[in-house]
């Protein structure tokens, strides 16, 4: 049944079925307003409004003033959805690998809006203090990764950074995955990284060796 098209005769019963024609709206807008999906759909306002904030709470939707759009459980859940699908028996190879050439934390990330998302964690007991994990979102800006993909440079190269106290990082572009940017960097205590090519072309390499796989668009380390 196609959004726009609904009648009180067709609307589905179940409250699961309903709460998926309301995300379904928002395959045709990235935002949209209590009475754009109540008429999109064809539910009672109400019963909209009440399933919109229930989607809200959930995490599912994000609200701006009078108007929904899609939010980051399910942008978390796509990402994942994706990435798991397509890359572990080939790129978690390719991370573990990293680790052991360099002894330290890999993580692979998405940006997300202005987050870097978190879609892979390897060597964690490297540095049991860096609190991370797979899902975990960082500010852009604040994040290695997150500075490697919204940078730009005329040549190849990799980023350099402080990611918590007493701990450096290193981070590269691999490419577009999705329509979704992605990097990897290695973390680790400043006293043991180094910042030149010794971990720097391990963590190149890794990022060209995933985006030959993936077939991604600009090759990586085209940005850093």
């Amino acid at each position: 049944m196609s959004v726009g098209d609904s009648s009180k005769a067709s609307l589905p019963t179940s409250t699961l079925d309903r709460l998926s024609l309301v995300l379904d709206s928002f395959r045709s807008a990235p935002r949209l307003s209590l009475t754009e999906v109540s008429r999109g759909t064809g539910i009672p306002r109400t019963s909209t409004l009440r399933m919109l904030e229930q989607l809200v709470r959930m995490g599912w939707l994000r609200r701006r003033g009078a108007e929904y759009e899609l939010g980051d459980t399910l942008a978390e859940l796509g990402a994942l959805s994706l990435y798991r699908g397509s890359a572990d028996r080939v790129v978690t190879p390719l991370l573990r690998e990293l680790h052991l050439v360099t002894g330290h934390v890999v993580h692979l990330g998405i940006l997300d809006g202005k987050d870097v998302l978190y879609l892979e964690k390897v060597g964690g007991s490297a540095a049991p203090h860096l609190q991370t994990r797979v899902g975990t979102r960082i500010p852009a800006r604040s994040s290695t990764i997150g500075k490697a993909l919204l940078a730009s440079a005329p040549r190849p190269g990799v980023s350099f950074g402080t990611c918590k106290a007493g701990f450096g990082c290193i981070g590269a572009r691999v490419g577009s995955l999705g329509g979704a940017e992605v990097g990897l960097s290695v973390s680790g205590p400043m006293d043991r990284l180094k910042f030149d090519q010794r971990h720097a072309a391990p963590v190149r390499m890794a990022a060209t060796a995933i985006a030959h796989y993936f077939d991604l668009t600009g090759a990586a380390g085209q940005r850093t």
